[in-house]
């Protein structure tokens, strides 16, 4: 099995940890490792038996699959944000791979679109399909830009002390263009009423869960910005975020542990002082706590009600929603990506343009046909995988699911959920591979392993609410929770991840750079000091710390 970090023993466990991270997430395992930079010693404790979250893989049969990295944007560029982080946590251990040029093809129906890397081969392309739109795609690829120079401001608030932060949050309407608190559909309507490009232009959606009459059009901006020069895959899969992440918590004196589950966090006199473990109750203490679990499981599920309650914190949590549930079936065919034809492009199929109308249809039951198929080919996306793996070729399909269809096996064992819930699981997976067929015929008859992920597995394995994939959804009104902050009402606790800035692992890894700056309160700075000055030339050698306090 694909497993990083350290098997959890009360024996390994120091007693002079800075910070205790819950959960090991690029959230997490961000804030852990710029913590580690500047001499901090950080415990991360993971509830599953491999590091990583979201960003992790596994293997089955002789395969292998990520279960969330599908693909990352900009990272291509030594200069982005997201490049320099990346190359910072991982001392510049982390490769990347570009995909085809054409990353993403949209299938509306019977039509094609292809999503072509580059801001003027993206218009090009588009302009192709609606040559009387070329105005509105210029705006629409400007705004992109104008939201992506924006975005900082609107996030800065998460690094400032919390009443600040908030206050912060509150004001920024005043400096920041009505675009920022507008739904998706709002402002594409306001540029054009042609209602298929429209749908084109938020083909993405799938990436943070919500469709463009309900996602918040910042959120849909920042993802179409993130791709639109191109999408790539970290070289030897997504462990090799974890793997070279972890050295650098390490280095520092830290550990990440797994098969760490956490029961509680622990209050005392208003501050938070540690955590206790699921297992035996073990105690481990430092003066700073932070959650990657999640805004809703840390609320509800690791601190005690009463202390919850006494903070104010439960009575807000009404007011967000928690994002879409998936299907994910991973699948091993014979033979290697190349002789399979299998291309480095993402397929997203949907039954029509009208991306609102598939999904309300099809989650109040009027509509059977899953409302997006999103296929991916990461042998394919990955130059190491023969290497590993000859001789085989991977591919993953997600879908949006509805929770109830699977409620009367909630609570039970993974793998032991009997022979119904196979059956279900079996009939899901023939209309999953039907559609994969469709796109990849020269598969049929190739295939050697599947196995189907449902919002069951992803509670087990994910330790979330309803089998969300994205926490809490992205709406409008989501982003004027100025509760929600890295920062907690309860003295050394701290968020970090997708709940505390957006969806995704650029999302979830800028909350790790929010979330440590604020740790560090007004030594913050010092985050982003470490970023600037950050050069290939500085890898740190192994058991040394690249810079201290």
């Amino acid at each position: 099995m694909k497993r990083t970090g350290t098997r959890f023993r009360p024996r390994l466990v120091r007693d002079d940890y800075d910070a205790i991270i819950i959960g090991s997430g690029i959230g997490g395992l961000t804030t852990a490792a710029l913590l580690a930079k500047l001499g901090k010693r950080v415990c991360v404790l993971e509830q599953h038996y491999t590091a990583g979250g979201y960003t992790h893989s596994y293997e089955r049969e002789g395969y292998e699959w990520d279960v969330g990295v599908h693909y990352i944007g900009e990272v291509h560029k030594p200069w982005s944000a997201i490049r320099r982080v990346f190359d910072v946590i991982s001392d510049g251990n982390l490769e990347w791979a570009p995909m085809d040029a054409h990353y993403d093809r949209i299938v509306i129906g019977e039509q094609t679109y292809d999503y072509v890397a580059g801001r003027e081969e993206f218009k090009a392309e588009m302009a192709r399909h609606f040559p009387g739109e070329t105005a509105v795609l210029e705006r629409y690829v400007d705004l992109l830009s104008e939201v992506s120079a924006k975005v900082p401001r609107f996030f800065a608030g998460q690094a400032l002390p919390r009443s600040l932060g908030m206050l912060y949050g509150k004001l920024r309407r005043l400096w920041l263009p009505d675009y920022f608190f507008k739904t998706t559909r709002e402002v594409l309507e306001g540029l054009t009423s042609n209602q298929e490009l429209i749908g084109v232009l938020t083909a993405q959606w799938g990436d943070y869960g919500l469709p463009p009459a309900e996602a918040a059009f910042v959120m849909h901006a920042m993802v179409a910005k993130h791709y639109i020069t191109g999408g790539n895959y970290p070289v030897g899969g997504a462990t090799k975020i974890s793997e070279t992440i972890i050295p650098v918590i390490e280095a520092a004196g830290g550990h990440v542990f797994t098969y760490a589950g956490v029961d509680k966090i622990l209050v005392e006199n208003g501050r938070a002082v540690g955590v206790r473990m699921q297992k035996d109750g073990f105690e481990i203490r430092a003066p700073q706590i932070v959650s990657c679990a999640g805004l809703v499981p840390t609320y509800t599920r690791l601190l005690e009600p009463q202390v919850a309650s006494d903070h104010g914190l439960l009575e807000q949590l009404p007011k967000v929603k928690l994002s879409a549930a998936t299907l994910c079936l991973y699948a091993g065919f014979k033979g290697s990506a190349a002789e399979l034809k299998l291309p480095k492009t993402n397929y997203w199929v949907y039954p029509t343009h009208d991306h609102d109308h598939n999904v309300s249809s099809f989650m109040a039951g009027q509509n059977p046909a899953m409302p997006l198929i999103y296929i991916s080919f990461p042998s394919a996306k990955d130059p190491a995988w023969d290497a590993h793996y000859p001789n085989k070729a991977t591919v993953e399909i997600v879908a949006p699911t509805q929770p109830q269809w699977f409620a009367q096996w909630k609570g039970t064992t993974w793998g032991k959920r009997g022979a119904d819930y196979e059956a279900f699981k079996a009939q899901l997976t023939e209309q999953l591979l039907e559609t994969l067929y469709q796109h990849q015929p020269q598969l049929r008859g190739a295939l050697d392993f599947c196995e189907l992920g449902t919002p069951l597995s992803t509670e087990w394995y994910q330790w979330n609410e309803q089998g969300e994939i994205y926490g809490i959804d992205h709406t409008v009104e989501r982003f004027e929770q100025h509760w929600i902050h890295s920062q907690t009402p309860i003295k050394g606790l701290y968020l970090t991840g997708a709940d505390t800035v957006t969806a995704g692992v650029g999302g979830a890894l800028m909350a790790g750079v929010l979330t440590a700056s604020r740790m560090l309160g007004w030594r913050g700075y010092r985050v982003g000091q470490l970023l600037k000055s950050w050069k290939p030339e500085m890898k740190a050698e192994a058991g040394e710390p690249t810079q201290a306090l």
